[in-house]
């Protein structure tokens, strides 16, 4: 474990508008430092809800910042957060059931109809 990174380290959150900043305090720094233990770049995925939450009271708490491309050699990154866009429903194209799927599955629909 660095020092500098409990001192100076930073939370690099990846958004669709780029990569945003977070300066996190001391304790925050230590259980960012646990949470990217095994792993420099973790999806927002793989975080439960408590962790979630806790990311999102960071968020709150300390605004982003945003940082010159010539002062990113010296920032010391305590790990990434990808936030991938949600998928907006409404704008995938509609699903076709698979034939194959549907031929599978009729025998046990129609077994279990039977039996109710």
């Amino acid at each position: 474990m660095s020092i500098e990174k409990l001192s100076d380290g930073m939370l690099r959150v990846l958004t669709p508008l780029g990569p945003r900043y977070l300066k996190p305090s001391f304790s925050q720094r230590i259980y960012l430092l646990w949470l990217f233990r095994n792993f420099p770049t973790l999806p927002v995925k793989v975080l439960n809800a408590r962790q979630l939450r806790w990311i999102d009271v960071i968020c709150a708490e300390h605004h982003f910042l945003s940082f010159p491309h010539n002062r990113l050699g010296d920032i010391v990154i305590l790990g990434t957060l990808e936030q991938a866009p949600a998928a907006d429903a409404a704008n995938l194209p509609p699903r076709r059931p698979s034939a194959r799927v549907t031929d599978a599955v009729a025998p046990f629909a129609a077994d279990a109809q039977q039996r109710s």
